[in-house]
C-alpha cells in the first residue's frame, strides 16, 4: 500500500483547493485503487463535513502544519539582505504535525495550484518548497503537481534557488503554456511534463437549485464570481477602482439591455463563516445594489462543496470568473467563460486552449465598460466558443490525467520517457 501526503492546502474553504484534492485523489487511484491519501487540514471537523465519503476514496484528514515563527523572521531578514534568498531557508524538520506524517507517507504531492509564485510572498513560497525540501530529505517521491509557476524574474535570487529546487523534484508538472515555458528559461527540463490541472476531470454533484436560481431566466444566466483577491490586484496596480460598484453597474446595465439574468456564485468561503478573503462577503455587497432586480439575480447559498459547485455553474449560459477554479469549472462544462486575470495562470489556460487570450480581462482593465465589452462579443462568438470547447475539453480531460499517470510509473520505480513529456 502506498501513501501520499498531499501539501499545498490546508483547508476547504477554498472550494479550489477542494477541487484539486478530490480530483488528485480521483486520477490517482484510477492508476492504482489500492494509494491512500493524508489530506493536511486545520478545521478536520469541517473539511470531513465538505467530503463526508472521503474515507471511501481512501482519504484521511490529518493536522495541518503551520508556518513556524522562523520563516517569518527569515522572511524578514531577506528583505533586509536579499542574497539570503539565495541560500536555505530554516529546516521544516520536526514541525509539529508534519514531521510525523511525512515519516508515515511513501511520497508527497504539492498542489495548491500557484503556490509556486511570489503571488502570495516569499514566507508562503519557502514554506511549501520547505515542506516539498523536507520530504526529500526523508527519501520521499516529491512532485510539484498541475501547477502554475513563477515567474521569478523580479527576484533573480529567488529564481536561483527556485531553480535549483524544481530540478530536485521527482515531478514538475505544469498545467499551462507560459509557465511550462518559463521553467524551461530557469533551466528545468528532465523532470518537466506538460500537463491539464486534475480539476478539468472533477465530478459534478446533483443539487436541486430552484430555491436560488432566478426565477425569469429569459436568454439564460450569465454566472459570476469575483471576489476580495480582484479589489488587491487592483490596488498593487495603483488603481482605487471599486469592483464591487463597477460589478453591480455592469449587471444593471446587462438586466436593462438584455433578457439575461444573473447568478452571483461564491468559490472561496471560509466554512468558519471568517469574512476575509470571503468570496460571499464580496458578492453579498454586489447584490445589496441590485435589490430592485429580485426576480432575475439569484445568489447560490453557503456550505456548497465544489462538486456542487460545478454542477450550478454548468447550468450557466456564460460565466464571469476571478477564481481560476471556478472558471476551470465552467470551461470543463463548456460554458463560455471570461476570466479576470491577477495572475499568470488564468492567461496560460486560455491562451492554451483557444491559441489567444481574448477572454481574459487583466485586473487593471476591471470596469463596468469593459465587462460589457467582452460580455457583448462573448455573446457574438458564442457557436465558435462553444464550437471550441467542444473540440478541445475531452482532449484536455484525457490529459488530466497524464500527472497521475507519469507519477504513478515514478512510484513504480521507473524513469520519465526522455524527451516524451516536456512540449
Amino acid at each position: 500500500m502506498t501513501t501520499i501526503y498531499l501539501t499545498g492546502q490546508n483547508n476547504f474553504g477554498n472550494r479550489g483547493c477542494e477541487a484539486l484534492v478530490r480530483s488528485t485523489v480521483a486520477t490517482l487511484l484510477e492508476q492504482n485503487p489500492e494509494y491512500k491519501f493524508l489530506v493536511p487540514s486545520l478545521d478536520i471537523p469541517r473539511d470531513s463535513a465538505q467530503w463526508p465519503d472521503a474515507a471511501q476514496s481512501g482519504v484521511r484528514f490529518v493536522p495541518a502544519p503551520e508556518v513556524p515563527a522562523s520563516y517569518r523572521w527569515w522572511g524578514r531578514l531577506c528583505r533586509a539582505l536579499p542574497i539570503l534568498k539565495t541560500r536555505k531557508w530554516p529546516s521544516l524538520r520536526g514541525l509539529p504535525h508534519l514531521e510525523e506524517y511525512l515519516q508515515e507517507a511513501d511520497a508527497v504531492i504539492s498542489i495548491g495550484g500557484d503556490n509556486y509564485s511570489l503571488d502570495y510572498g516569499l514566507v508562503s513560497l519557502f514554506f511549501f518548497v520547505g515542506i516539498a525540501e523536507r520530504a526529500l530529505a526523508l527519501g520521499k517521491k516529491t512532485a510539484l503537481w498541475g501547477a502554475s509557476v513563477g515567474p521569478f524574474t523580479a527576484d533573480r535570487y529567488v529564481e536561483k534557488n527556485m531553480a535549483s529546487h524544481l530540478k530536485s523534484l521527482n515531478l514538475v508538472s505544469i498545467r499551462e503554456s507560459h509557465s511550462v515555458n518559463y521553467v524551461k528559461s530557469i533551466g528545468v527540463n528532465a523532470n518537466l511534463a506538460s500537463v491539464v490541472d486534475s480539476a478539468f476531470v472533477l465530478a459534478r454533484q446533483d443539487i436541486e437549485v430552484k430555491k436560488f436560481w432566478p426565477k425569469a431566466t429569459g436568454d439564460g444566466v450569465l454566472g459570476i464570481n469575483i471576489s476580495e483577491v480582484i479589489q488587491m490586484s487592483i490596488a498593487k496596480h495603483g488603481k482605487n477602482t471599486s469592483v464591487t460598484n463597477e460589478t453591480s453597474e455592469f449587471i444593471k446595465k446587462i438586466l436593462a439591455e438584455s433578457n439575461f439574468s444573473i447568478l452571483l456564485v461564491p468559490h472561496v468561503a471560509p466554512l468558519d463563516g471568517n469574512e476575509f478573503n470571503n468570496d460571499e462577503v464580496f458578492l453579498n455587497t454586489v447584490h445589496s445594489q441590485l435589490l430592485d432586480y429580485t426576480d432575475r439575480v439569484g445568489v447560490v447559498p453557503s456550505k456548497l462543496n465544489c462538486c456542487q459547485l460545478k454542477n450550478i455553474i454548468a447550468q450557466c449560459r456564460f460565466f464571469i470568473g476571478g477564481r481560476t477554479h471556478a472558471t476551470i469549472a465552467s470551461i470543463s462544462s463548456m460554458v463560455p467563460t471570461i476570466s479576470i486575470a491577477y495572475s499568470i495562470k488564468a492567461r496560460g489556460i486560455n491562451h492554451d486552449l483557444f491559441g489567444h487570450e481574448n477572454w481574459v480581462l487583466p485586473t487593471p482593465d476591471y470596469s463596468a465598460i469593459n465587462l460589457f465589452k467582452f460580455f457583448d462579443r462573448m455573446r457574438l462568438e458564442e457557436a465558435e466558443i462553444r464550437q471550441v470547447l467542444s473540440n478541445k475539453i475531452p482532449v484536455w480531460k484525457v490529459r488530466a490525467y497524464l500527472s497521475a499517470k507519469l507519477f504513478s510509473q515514478i512510484l513504480d520505480g521507473k524513469s520519465l520517457p526522455v524527451g516524451s513529456v516536456s512540449s
